[in-house]
């Protein structure tokens, strides 16, 4: 398995469109994003059952 900054890297260069992240994994998962200079560019949009789907903005949101 890769680790959350391959993962991330992976969303950002376009290898993957999104990536789903559990209710179980979020804290540990939210540790490494919001380290990332492009913290921004990166949108999670909550499903039902707690899992988030992530994907990388081209423009960061405000």
């Amino acid at each position: 398995m890769h680790s959350y900054e391959e993962k991330l890297n992976m969303l950002q260069s376009g290898d993957i469109e999104t990536l789903e992240i559990s209710k179980e994994d979020y804290l540990s998962f939210r540790e490494v994003l919001v380290k990332r200079e492009d913290f921004k560019h990166f949108s999670g949009e909550a499903k039902q059952g707690g899992k988030i789907i992530y994907s990388y903005l081209q423009i960061a949101r405000s």
